[in-house]
Formats: C-alpha cells, structure tokens, sequence
C-alpha cells in the first residue's frame, strides 16, 4: 500500500480535481480556494483543520474521507453521503453553503454549526446533532426520523418539520415564531401575533 503524502499549511487556489481521484493524501492545515471537487473520487483521504472556501464539492465520493475540523464557507456540497466518510475524523462547520440532498445518516453531528445554509431535503435520520446550531438555516423537507436533537439550537431555523414523538428534543431550543414545525403533522392552522 502506498504511503500518504502530507500537505501542510498549503493553499490550493482555483484548482480543478472534478472527476478525477485523489489517492493518499493527507492535508493538514490547509486552504482551499474556488477549487472543484465536482463528481471527485476522495476514497481514503484526510482533511484535518482545514478550510474550504467558495469550493464545489456537488456529487463526490467520500467513502472512507475523514474530515477533522474542517470548516466550509460558501461552498456547494449538494448530494454527498457523509455517512460513508471516516467515523473517527468527522467534525464540521459550514456558513454559507448548500448542502441540499445530503445524508447524513447516523453520523455524530456534536455541536456541529450550520449558519446561513441551505439543508434542503437532507437526510438526518439516526443522527446525533445534540448541541448543534442552525443558524438562519433552511431546513425545508429534511428528515428527523430518531435524532438526537437535545440542546440543539433551532431558535432561527426556517421551514423545519420535526416530529418531537420520533426524535429527542429535550433542552432544544426554539423561537415562538417557529414552533409550528413541530406541529406540523396535526395540520393545524397557526395565525401568529402581529407586534405592535
């Protein structure tokens, strides 16, 4: 088996991986800028500390991939199975981006944050997102289905639907503005309190 190559403290602008694999790469506090990871193989590689930015990761294949302390900023993730990445590297934050038709399937979300995204359709089922924050969040047809979500922060979260029957709730936090998601399957008809 070959060895990994460590990249540290590198910055990767505007390069193009789309469709093509990466193999045995370990990056260590590392930058990446306006870089394509389009439809990319990154079967088996770490990303540890590092930051993407402005990056297209639509469709890649992450089986095995472990990312530790990696942060995204407005970076387009959309359909990707987190589920498949590497367990024991695997935290995350992301502002900004889209993540639409992601799954995350029974993966350990800790107090992961999610500021100014879009998690449209995104497949929460069995995940443990205790303590994490969603900021100004589009959640419009994800899927709770046995989450853990106690002291999870949905207090600006937009067009959730959670069933608190299916998931755990305990010590979340929401507004009053949006309590309607979590009532949703009774089909009621909420009017809300004008402010004077």
């Amino acid at each position: 088996m070959a060895e990994n190559i460590l990249h540290q403290g590198k910055t990767f602008s505007n390069v193009d991986y789309s469709g093509k694999r990466l193999e045995n790469r370990e990056f260590f506090k590392c930058e990446f800028v306006n870089c394509d990871f389009s439809k990319s193989d990154l079967k088996g590689n770490d990303f540890e500390n590092c930051t993407f930015q402005r990056c297209n990761f639509s469709m890649a294949v992450l089986d095995g991939a472990g990312f530790r302390d990696a942060v995204f900023i407005e970076c387009k993730l959309l359909g990707l199975d987190f589920s498949r990445c590497n367990k024991f590297m695997f935290s995350f934050s992301f502002q900004n981006c889209y993540l639409d038709y992601s799954i995350f399937f029974g993966t350990n979300l800790k107090k992961t944050i999610f500021k100014n995204c879009s998690l449209k359709e995104v497949d929460f089922s069995n995940a443990d997102l205790s303590q994490s924050q969603f900021d100004q969040t589009d959640l419009s047809g994800a899927t709770f289905s046995n989450s853990n979500l106690e002291k999870a922060d949905f207090r600006t979260a937009l067009n959730f639907s959670i069933d608190p029957e299916f998931n755990k709730v305990k010590k979340s936090r929401f507004s009053e503005a949006n309590l309607s998601g979590l009532l949703h399957k009774y089909g009621l008809d909420i009017e809300e309190h004008g402010r004077r």
